[in-house]
């Protein structure tokens, strides 16, 4: 299977029928049974790709740190913001090589 670039026409689709409950309960029984290797591929990503070096242990320490408690709790919030939001762009890249591996092991298998 050819790599080839998704037009934002054809991710606003695949985006819009995972509304599907189904579809998408399928895809969650699927991600709940691979969880562990999941969870490796993006921690070493992360690890990779010098998400969590000496800044986010700063910012680490600063969230923990702080001695206004109002400061501290919007530190964490953020902390816990920016994280989600890394976590989830770097696991959707995980999920299109994956996607990528799974297709082209399809091909090879067709193929013989």
């Amino acid at each position: 299977m050819p790599d080839r670039a998704y037009t934002d026409a054809e991710v606003e689709a695949a985006i819009v029928a995972l509304t599907d409950g189904e579809r998408l309960r399928a895809a969650q029984d699927l991600v709940a049974r691979s969880a562990p290797s999941l969870q490796r591929a993006l921690n070493a990503s992360l690890l990779q790709g010098g998400w969590f070096d000496e800044a986010h242990e700063h910012s680490v320490r600063d969230a923990a740190t702080g001695t206004d408690p109002e400061a501290r709790a919007q530190t964490v919030r953020t902390l816990v913001a920016e994280e989600t939001r890394l976590a989830m762009l770097v696991g959707v890249a995980i999920g299109f090589e994956l996607a990528r591996e799974l297709g082209a092991a399809e091909s090879s298998k067709q193929e013989d």
